[in-house]
């Protein structure tokens, strides 16, 4: 099944430029044919095509059903940009392939990259989730600094996955609640400090396993133990 997303669907609309082309030139449909749509808010749209031609394709709404998650929970990743942003971007698109619903991009004191173009994140979140025929977009935030972040008022349960010595709980045998909020750092780690002013805002510190991880497997590990425990 091909999946398409338009964000704001109403009873009949025109698919934009890219879509459009897709459709005619590609998947080669005709007038009165079918395609299947997501708002990325839990729904699933049927649609019929009501004209055609070479540049655009218009459809009218047949059918619309609500779709449940096909992950468990509220699962909420801030995470550092790498400096290669490919192996970023990667994350993006596996871990809304898996089931992810939030993602924040943090600046930390051993940040290499600070600036992503989230434009483009975005597009990538979004070709992930059709992809994966999934009906839910994730919510990409704005890149913000580590204190900021842990400045929020954040009330679920909260987990900071580091590489320091210490007491840290093993992340796959937790019992953890129906909103989680993990924080993954850079390649460099979270610094002694950030560790110390998360643990202060109650994050418990955690282990994803016996491997030291890359920024990016560490934040697609972290989806899968949270969605397969």
């Amino acid at each position: 099944m091909q999946l398409f997303y338009f964000e704001n669907i109403k009873d009949e609309f025109t698919l934009i430029k890219e879509e459009s082309n897709h459709v005619i030139k590609v998947l080669r449909k005709k007038q009165g044919d079918s395609l299947f749509f997501t708002d990325g808010k839990g729904n699933k749209y049927t649609v019929k095509i009501s004209s055609i031609n070479k540049k655009s394709c218009s459809v009218v709404i047949i059918d619309k059903k609500k779709q449940d998650k096909l992950h468990k929970g509220h699962l909420h990743i801030a995470i550092a940009p790498t400096k290669n942003i490919s192996r970023y971007e990667w994350f993006l698109e596996k871990s809304t392939e898996l089931g992810i619903d939030e993602i924040t991009p943090i600046i930390c004191s051993n940040s290499e990259r600070k600036v992503i173009n989230h434009k483009r994140c975005n597009k990538i979140i979004i070709s992930a989730m059709k992809q994966s025929i999934k009906y839910h977009l994730p919510k990409l935030n704005e890149i913000t600094t580590f204190k900021q972040f842990i400045e929020k008022n954040i009330q679920e349960s909260k987990y900071i996955a580091h590489c320091h010595e210490g007491n840290k709980l093993t992340f796959h045998k937790l019992k953890r609640s129906d909103i989680t909020t993990i924080l993954i750092g850079p390649e460099g780690d979270f610094s002694k400090e950030e560790i110390d002013l998360a643990i202060n805002d109650n994050f418990k510190s955690i282990t994803l396993g016996k491997s030291r991880l890359r920024t990016e497997t560490a934040g697609v590990t972290s989806v899968l133990i949270n969605n397969i425990i």
